[in-house]
Parts: structure tokens; sequence; C-alpha cells
């Protein structure tokens, strides 16, 4: 949002108060700009072909494009491009305004529809790693908790219609705290339970990367049984699904409470229902809201999307799948427990919030400064991913840098100088001698060489393109369709007063959090730093 009308709505907003019909009209008004600044969904290409065509329009196994696929011709070294990411001897830059929290919950966020396959499977595929498939479900449908299949959610559910547990998903109790079951048994074998009782193979995602572990680390006794192959990736991440664990059982508790003659798949379904609006309200309330760089606090009103043009059912573009790897905001090293420790041990590794619990892990990493999300700035340990989406992002011929400019209305830069400011000069000299001419520099290069707003965290670019999908995707949830969250009688049936009061009074991760776990007291939990100040 521009600075001039940025300021003008704040002020409107400020003027208007936090309710009624002028502060709804200001945070549609601005919510509509944000969405509308490009062409929304249906798009008419998608990763399958190169061209418009029905398989395109309809194969939701392949990620759409914003973009059509446009050939590079000969590119640089990719190993040299991603050199490009890579922190300076001198170290990260720190983020001014977010904790790692931001990071950590970002990171919760997209893996659960943004899930690029790694391979082509037989029958549809030959099995080479061409990254042009997905496994999403192109919903914010907190996949990570519940599963991406039925038979996986299945799995997970505790399916008892004892007093007292109906409607719960399976947990363990560790220290007097609530987790999600481990995975493996002691000889590394996936436990029976989350396998396929005739086949023997694993019906849940096994953590990605667990191949690549010893077998003799005592990470493998750490690792949750969850509903997505991320979950386990950090305990930052562990954590997340924790939480949300932890309010979905406490919610089933509450439902059973006030409708004793509910069975256990009505308890389930009211209080999935209930968690997946919980975790929009918190996009859209906490990191969106931190995000923007704008006075204005927006607020998750469904209603903006009733009748707009861009609500469209949901499917997750290739380009969106790339500007959302915000591997620099990850620092080198974590304070967690009052020790400093490496943010490569910290991968596939619950053991940090195993012995700290829920609360104070929360605690911690809110504690960290994010890192800037910039060129230049990525840790040693996360370097292997830069590459990896650079050479995604030629895989499906993603369109130069420019032309994105120029899709989101905004002026195509004339000169490397125009992309990364006045301020970094070798910057510039760097990628002038790597491409040669601004129009041929890389998507994805571009969106992280360009400098991050002013009282924001994001780059111009990559925050219109964030905010275009984020609430055009949050939205346009089927929970919140005019049909059900619009209808009061539906959505009582949907959610039950007592889900409706749950919504209402959350607003922060803290909020949840405040209610799933003890010894938190005073600690400050939050995406925004404490010392962060509007300039």
């Amino acid at each position: 949002m521009g600075s001039f009308l940025g300021t003008l709505i704040g002020l409107a907003s400020r003027i208007a108060g936090d309710s009624g019909f002028l502060s709804d009209k200001l945070n549609d008004f601005a919510i509509n700009r944000l969405v509308k600044v490009s062409r929304n969904r249906p798009h008419p290409w998608s990763t399958r072909m190169p061209y418009v065509s029905w398989a395109g329009l309809t194969d939701r196994t392949y990620s759409a494009r914003l973009l059509p696929a446009k050939a590079a011709g000969v590119q640089p070294d990719s190993a040299d491009v991603a050199s490009l990411f890579l922190a300076k001897e001198g170290g990260q830059m720190d983020c001014e305004k977010s904790t790692a929290l931001f990071a950590a919950f970002a990171q919760y966020l997209t893996d659960g529809f943004i899930r690029t396959k790694l391979a082509n499977d037989p029958p549809f595929g030959d099995g080479k790693k061409d990254r042009k498939r997905t496994t999403s479900n192109h919903e914010i449908d907190q996949s990570p908790l519940y599963g991406r299949t039925e038979r996986q959610t299945d799995v997970l559910r505790l399916k008892s219609s004892k007093a007292g547990e109906k409607g719960r998903l399976k947990s363990q109790m560790i220290d007097g705290e609530e987790y999600s079951p481990f995975l493996f048994n002691s000889d590394l074998s996936v436990k029976s339970e989350y396998c396929d009782p005739e086949t023997g193979e694993p019906i849940l995602d096994l953590p990605l990367g667990i191949d690549k572990q010893p077998k003799d680390s005592p990470i493998w006794a750490t690792l949750f049984a969850a509903g997505g192959d991320r979950v386990n990736s950090t305990p930052q991440v562990a954590m997340m699904n924790t939480l949300f664990l932890r309010e979905h059982n406490r919610l089933a508790g509450m439902l059973e409470k006030k409708n004793p003659t509910w069975d256990d798949d009505q308890v389930f379904e009211t209080a999935r229902n209930i968690s997946i609006i919980l975790l929009i309200k918190i996009v859209i309330e906490e990191y969106i809201n931190h995000i923007s760089q704008a006075p204005i606090r927006l607020r998750a009103r469904p209603n903006v999307a009733w009748k707009a043009k861009w609500n469209r059912p949901n499917w997750i573009t290739a380009e969106f799948s790339l500007l959302y790897r915000w591997h620099p905001l990850v620092p080198e090293q974590m304070m967690w427990g009052g020790k400093s420790l490496p943010g490569g041990a910290l991968l596939l590794n619950n053991g940090p919030l195993l012995a700290g619990g829920l609360a104070n892990a929360f605690a911690d990493v809110s504690s960290n400064k994010a890192t800037r999300l910039t060129l230049g700035n990525t840790a040693s340990f996360l370097m292997f991913a830069e590459e990896k989406a650079i050479l995604q992002a030629r895989e499906n011929q993603i369109a130069p840098y420019n032309d994105y400019r120029e899709a989101m209305g905004m002026d195509r830069a004339s000169s490397f100088a125009d992309v990364v400011g006045p301020d970094r000069p070798e910057l510039a000299a760097q990628l002038q001698a790597l491409y040669g001419s601004v129009d041929r520099l890389e998507f994805y290069v571009g969106l992280f060489a360009e400098p991050t707003q002013k009282n924001g965290v994001l780059p111009d670019l990559l925050q219109a393109m964030v905010a275009m999908d984020a609430f055009s995707q949050a939205l346009t949830n089927p929970l919140l369709s005019e049909h059900i969250w619009g209808d009061e009688r539906i959505g009582r049936l949907t959610f039950t007063d007592e889900g409706l009061t749950e919504i209402n009074r959350t607003k922060t991760l803290r909020d949840i959090l405040e209610r799933n776990s003890a010894g938190l007291g005073s600690q400050f939990v939050g995406m925004t730093r404490m010392d962060w100040q509007r300039k």
C-alpha cells in the first residue's frame, strides 16, 4: 500500500475507531486494494504445460502460474547465483521489526499449502524430480495438524466414544504436558498404528530429510506423528503444531461437555472447524498486520470477499511457492533454554521443545531477533535450500523479475541500482556481472535483492504478491463463505455458540498459548520485537 494512501487510511481509521460502519468500510477498501493489484484466479496457465490446455486448467496436482512459462536462454551458474544469498563474514543483519516467532509461524502456515512434490511418481510420472507437481490441497486447512488426506486424518484421531475422549486427536503426556505421540519405534520403524495394515507402508508422510539422518542419532526419538512432513523440521515449527493440537483437544472437551449426545465424529469435525478459523484469524490479525508497514490494523472480515470478483477457488501458484522461501529470516544461532544453539543442530530435533516445555519454547523463540529478509543474509546451514529454489524456478521456466513488477502494476526496473537501492552499489555490480541486463534478472533473486520497506519486513514486490494471495486465499476459505459464516443459523451449527466465542476472543498466538500451557506468566510472546518503534 502506498505510503501516502496508507497514512491517509490510517488517519481515517483512528478517527473511525476499531469498529463501526466507517471502520468496516476502510478495512474492506484496504483489503480490496491489496488483492486487486493484479489478475486473480483462475489463471490461464499451470506448470503442467507451457500453454493453455484443459488439463492445465483442471489438474490441481500441478501448480498454477500467475504468468506463462518463459524460456530464459543461457543463465548464470546456479551455485554462483546462490552465493548471493550467503550471509557475509561480518554476520547476519538483524530484522529491526521481527522476532523469530514471525519466521516460525510463516513456515508452519505455508507448510500446509505450499507442498512441491519432489518426484513425479508413477502412474502419472516417471519418478524424476521435476518439481512441477504439488501435493497441496490449496487451502488453509491445518493439514500439518490434521493431515492432507482422510486416511492420514483417520490415523491421527483417537476415535473414542468414551466420555471425556470424544473428538480428540491422539496425544501423550510428557512431564505434565501434552504432545503428539512419537512416530517411530525404538528400532526406527514407523509405529504400526500409522501404517497400512495390509502393506505395512506408512500412511503418514515421513519427516522430510529423515532419510539422511544417521541411524544412531538421538533425534529419531523426538519426532512426532503429525499430518505434515515438515512439522518436525525444527522445534520452532513443532511447537506450533503442539499448540494447535492442545487447542483442538481443549475445544473437543468443551464441545463434548456442552453436547453430550454428539458422537465422536461430530465433536471432532466441529473442533476442527473452529481450529481452522482460529488459524486464519491469526494469519490476518497478527501475522499480516505484523508484515504490513501501514498504520491501519486490518481485521478478519470475511464479508469483503462474499461479493468480490476475486472470490475464486484457491490454487497455489508456482510463483507463490517460490516467493515464500524466507530463509534469510532464520538466524545462524538461536538462544534456547539459556543456551546458544547452532541453527543446523535444531533441524529435525524436537529435544529443546521437550526439555523446556511449550510456554518456554514460545518465549525463547520470541526472545530471538529474526534476521533481515534480503540477499547476503542466509545462514550457512540453509544455503542448500537457496540453490534448490533457484533450480526449481528455472525448471518451471518462471518469467524474469521485471515481468512480475509489471504484472503487479509496478514500474519495471531500468537498472540494477533501481532493484537494490542506492545504498548497495556492490550488490548492483554483482548482479550486473552475473546477468548483464536487468531484464534477465531471475524472479527469485530479484525478490530478495530489493530493500525491505520502511516499517515493514518484506521487500516491495514480495510484499505486494504476499498480500494479494494471502487475503484472496484466507478469506475465500469455505468455512468463511456467506452461506456458512454469513448465515447466523448455519454458522451456529458449524461452530456452536461456544466456538464462536472462542473465535471472537482470539487475535494472537499468545491468546491460544495462555489457555493451553502453564508457566508462561509475564514472558513475552509475539512476532513484533518489543523494542520496535514506527518511523
